[in-house]
């Protein structure tokens, strides 16, 4: 700050010769400010690099979901596909299915007894599928949690940034005597790229946590609908055991 005091002095009260590029707010910024600002870039960038590795894996998940799904409902045989795919699930829908598949057979090796038995497999496999379906979607919304955090606390912590520099702009004046822009100038300009770089962090963190989640919930619910059906296909898998 005091260099800025020295600046503006021998300017003599002109702004025309200041270099008010970001590169020099950097530079000229108190050291707190320094470190604000170097915060926000790196929650910035991290929040980009989130948001382009979701939008692929979710274009990827729901492309290999299809593709399991043309698999499962091709006709073709079920045990067929379970040995094909049992040791590395592709998608979390395969994952499903793998899980379910391998309490299926855990289970039907044994007498299915009567009908409370039954009961029983049925709730088995269903809590199975439940799991890995909670399983495989925590592991896709990994990192979710930071664009939220980035969303709601960045602006704050850019208007901590933007406080700071007008404090220092505000003791450059005492200690110079001079109101003059030439003195107040520099420490604003500072604390508004504070703030400029913490909307910047923020706002598309915000715009990209809210289509990501929607997008999720359609994956989940994708997820959820394909459980109910394997679930279906199994219970009438049952009932046939049962009648012969």
């Amino acid at each position: 700050m005091e260099n800025q005091i020295i600046e503006a002095a021998t300017l003599g009260g002109s702004v025309a010769n200041l270099d008010f590029s970001i590169l020099s707010l950097f530079l000229r910024a108190d050291p707190v400010v320094k470190a604000v600002i170097i915060l926000l870039l790196l929650a910035s960038i991290w929040c980009w690099a989130i948001i382009f590795d979701k939008l692929t894996g979710l274009r990827r998940l729901n492309a290999r979901s299809t593709e399991f799904e043309q698999a499962f409902w091709s006709g073709n045989s079920l045990d067929d596909l379970y040995e094909r795919i049992s040791n590395q699930p592709r998608d979390p829908m395969s994952a499903v299915f793998v899980s379910a598949m391998r309490e299926w057979r855990r289970t039907s090796t044994r007498d299915s007894g009567g009908p409370e038995s039954r009961v029983g497999i049925g709730d088995r496999i269903d809590r199975v599928m439940q799991i890995t379906l909670d399983r495989e979607m925590d592991r896709t919304e990994k990192n979710m949690t930071f664009l939220a955090t980035t969303g709601s606390t960045a602006p704050f912590i850019g208007l901590f940034g933007t406080v700071w520099g007008i404090m220092n702009s505000f003791q450059a004046i005492a200690i110079s005597k001079n109101t003059s822009l030439a003195v107040v100038a520099p420490g604003i300009a500072e604390a508004l790229f504070a703030t400029a770089l913490g909307l910047l962090a923020a706002i598309p963190a915000v715009v990209a946590f809210n289509k990501l989640s929607k997008d999720m919930d359609r994956y989940a619910g994708r997820l959820d609908s394909f459980a109910g059906e394997f679930s279906a296909i199994l219970s009438r898998e049952m009932d046939g055991k049962e009648g012969d």
